[in-house]
């Protein structure tokens, strides 16, 4: 492995280049398949609509009968969603039709209710032109039975899943999620709504990872806050390994400090490193490995750094395993305010933004960058990217910038 620091570039083609999307598949009910994955094609189980029904409120009738505005016909019955007329349109009848009823048979257009006039009797008067086949739905204009009408590998929204319902299909086979596990380590930290003692944190990181990897179609297997001790950290990684993670992800302890135990624990149970030193900032000490089948990424234990490195690695490698399309985050902005010239590691600098009377996107860092600030990251709508060696920019320059919610 090079020691020297990795550019981001490389280090995520590497990553997404061994992960391979997950291609074992699950039957899920329609209510719970949203934002899932078709693991094979749906074809139509029915024809729909299933007969031909009319798209108005009005009359079905005969067109030649009603050669002229002005024709009568007489009204022998009615058809409505659910309860059609049982009987035939003969000559010089009609019968009164709501949307969505079966047309009647011998009847081949529909007048709507706005152009008949009601006479005296069951009998009514044309008052506009009648067009054969006007208003009417013929069967299986949507879809006939045994059409393909959804695809494998088609990620499964609103439309998609009302069209999968009108199939007759209560179910659908997706591709099954891919199986995040997260270890959170440090004798320092304690979950949230508890009191710290004297050196102890609130342990942020999970919840923002996870909220992340679920979005991008992951599954998480939260495994807890772990102390700093080798057996600990191990019993951890077994539990991942035993629950079929497919990967599995350390939040601190994987640089090689004395009391960072994880990138040691991890070789000891056989991980396989690739790297862990990437040239940016925030978030040098990444760590991606593999350890069997199940891929490893060790994030950095600082919030910010955390998230930062999430949104870069963990959130395209999460998609690629879905077999989701992965996420582009960039954005051509301009500079609202002068940046300085940077150094050797690609930078992140968390940034509002805002509109100028032209409508260009300008970005605006804060005037704090450190790292350990998560407020500021949370009041965030993007980070600017200052590429190793950039040069100073004035204001109003462009400048590429990752979006971090829609703007």
């Amino acid at each position: 492995m090079n020691a020297s620091l990795l550019p981001v570039s490389e280090a995520l083609t590497r990553l997404l280049s061994r992960a391979r999307p997950v291609d074992a598949s699950e039957q899920v009910p329609l209510r719970e398949a949203a934002g899932r994955v078709l693991s094979a094609d749906v074809a139509a189980r029915l024809t729909q609509p299933p007969f031909h029904s009319s798209a108005m409120d009005g009359y079905a009738l005969r067109a030649d009968d009603a050669p002229v505005i002005g024709s009568e016909l007489t009204v022998i019955g009615e058809s409505a969603a659910g309860h059609g007329f049982s009987g035939s349109v003969g000559e010089g009848e009609a019968v009164r039709i709501f949307t969505g009823a079966p047309v009647p048979e011998g009847a081949d257009t529909v007048l709507i209710q706005e152009d008949a006039e009601k006479r005296d009797g069951n009998r009514i008067r044309t008052t506009f032109a009648v067009t054969k086949g006007r208003h009417i739905r013929p069967r299986g204009q949507d879809f006939a039975e045994g059409d393909v009408v959804l695809s494998s590998g088609t990620r499964l929204d609103p439309a998609r899943l009302t069209v999968a319902a009108a199939m007759n299909h209560p179910a659908l086979s997706v591709y099954r999620r891919p199986r995040i596990a997260i270890i959170a380590t440090g004798d320092e930290l304690v979950s949230p709504g508890t009191v710290p003692q004297p050196s102890q944190i609130i342990a942020s990181n999970t919840f923002g990872i996870s909220a992340l990897v679920e979005a991008a179609g992951g599954e998480v297997i939260d495994l807890g806050i772990v102390a700093d001790r080798s057996a600990l950290i191990e019993a951890a990684i077994g539990k991942a390994v035993d629950e079929g993670a497919d990967v599995l992800v350390t939040l601190g302890g994987a640089s090689v400090g004395d009391h960072d135990l994880v990138q040691k624990c991890l070789k000891a149970q056989g991980m396989e490193l690739d790297f862990w030193r990437i040239a940016m900032r925030p978030g040098k000490p990444l760590m991606v490995g593999s350890l069997g089948a199940m891929q490893v990424l060790g994030l950095p234990g600082n919030p910010v750094a955390s998230l930062v490195c999430g949104l870069l690695f963990l959130e395209p490698l999460v998609a690629k395993l879905a077999h989701r399309a992965i996420e582009h985050r960039a954005r051509d902005a301009f500079a609202a305010v002068p940046l300085g010239q940077n150094d050797h590691r690609q930078d992140y600098l968390r940034a509002t933004l805002a509109r100028d009377h032209d409508g260009r996107l300008m970005a605006t860092p804060f005037a704090k960058q450190d790292s350990s600030m998560m407020r500021i990251f949370a009041d965030s709508d993007c980070l600017i990217v200052r590429p190793p060696h950039a040069p100073e920019l004035p204001a109003g320059a462009p400048c590429p910038i990752l979006l971090l919610r829609p703007f």
